[in-house]
C-alpha cells in the first residue's frame, strides 16, 4: 500500500519487540501495530524507528528476574488511505486464487472472534510483568501510604 494521494497522513506501522528474562530459555516476540502520523513515508519510518527504541526497557519481574525488552526492527509500514473514522479501512491483504474451502476457513463465527473472547492471562509460562507496577498496584489496592 505505497500509493499516496497527497492527503493521507496516517500510517500503520508494525514494530517487532523481543522480551527476554534472565534464567529463561524462551523469548516472547510481539508484533505491535501502531498508528503513526507523518507527512511522508520517510518521516513515518523515522517516527516508527524512534517509537521502537522508546519501547526498549529493562526492569525486574515480581520474582526478581531481570526482564529486557529489545526493539528488533520494523516488519512493515503502510499508508492508511482512508480518513480515520468509523468504518475506515486501515489495511487489507490481497490473496489471489483462493478456493471456496480456503475462504470458508478464514471466516469465524461471532463467538470465536477475538473481541468476544474472555480476557484471560497469556498462555506462556514466563511472567514478565514489572515488579514495580505489581507492587504499586498492590499498594493502591491495600490502601497503604507511599513507601518509597
Amino acid at each position: 500500500m505505497a500509493y499516496n494521494s497527497g492527503r493521507a497522513r496516517w500510517y500503520l506501522a508494525e514494530i517487532v519487540t523481543e522480551t527476554r528474562m534472565t534464567g529463561e530459555h524462551e523469548n516472547i516476540v510481539h508484533n505491535n501495530l501502531i498508528l503513526i502520523r507523518a507527512s511522508s513515508a520517510e518521516e513515518s519510518y523515522e517516527k516508527t524507528m524512534a517509537r521502537g527504541h522508546e519501547m526498549e526497557d529493562t526492569y525486574q519481574s515480581p520474582e526478581g528476574e531481570t526482564v529486557t525488552v529489545l526493539f528488533r526492527g520494523i516488519s512493515d509500514i503502510n499508508l492508511i488511505q482512508d480518513e480515520l473514522e468509523d468504518g475506515a479501512e486501515i489495511a487489507y491483504e490481497e490473496i489471489p486464487d483462493m478456493s471456496e474451502e480456503e475462504i470458508q476457513e478464514m471466516l469465524q463465527p461471532k463467538e470465536d472472534l477475538g473481541v468476544f473472547q474472555p480476557d484471560e492471562p497469556d498462555t506462556h509460562e514466563t511472567e514478565y510483568t514489572s515488579k514495580d507496577i505489581v507492587d504499586e498496584a498492590l499498594r493502591i489496592i491495600n490502601h497503604k501510604p507511599d513507601e518509597k
